[in-house]
């Protein structure tokens, strides 16, 4: 699976699971990312296999530089998750091609609703149609941290 019209050359979006590096994609969300820090390894994997999983590789030598996840019964809503883009590959738009590749591999599901929060991506996700909640009084959490 490819997003051709935003993806730069160089590089390919796949949601084959068999291409995820899970100690790299570990690695990067235990140690880097704001939402996931110090998760374990027992954690992430459970997270990976439970979940429609992308990953952006560059073609050349099939390294994985990219990541997001999606829960999902694929019939009325998604939770797109744990997206991350290696800092040595950031501002290429990699991240916004990833989003973009996600929200297509759903489309034929007919889910509704696709949700995501961010504490500092919101530019990223605009650029693929994601808005703020319309009435967010209506939506609870448990466990809300």
């Amino acid at each position: 699976m490819t997003d051709t019209a935003t993806l730069p050359d160089g590089y390919e979006i796949s949601a084959d699971p068999a291409r995820i590096d899970a100690a790299r994609v570990h690695h990067w969300l235990s140690t880097d990312a704001y939402w996931a820090l110090g998760r374990t390894r027992e954690k992430q994997d459970a997270a990976i296999a439970g979940s429609i999983n992308f990953g952006v590789y560059q073609e050349a030598s099939g390294e994985q530089v990219a990541y997001a996840r999606v829960v999902t019964d694929r019939a009325t809503f998604a939770w797109l998750c744990d997206v991350y883009v290696s800092p040595d590959a950031r501002g290429k738009g990699l991240g916004v091609a990833l989003v973009g590749a996600v929200c297509a591999h759903l489309e034929p599901y007919g889910v509704r609703r696709t949700l995501l929060a961010t504490g500092d991506a919101h530019g990223v996700y605009e650029k693929v149609g994601f808005t703020a909640l319309a009435a967010p009084e209506n939506w609870m959490a448990r466990g809300n941290q």
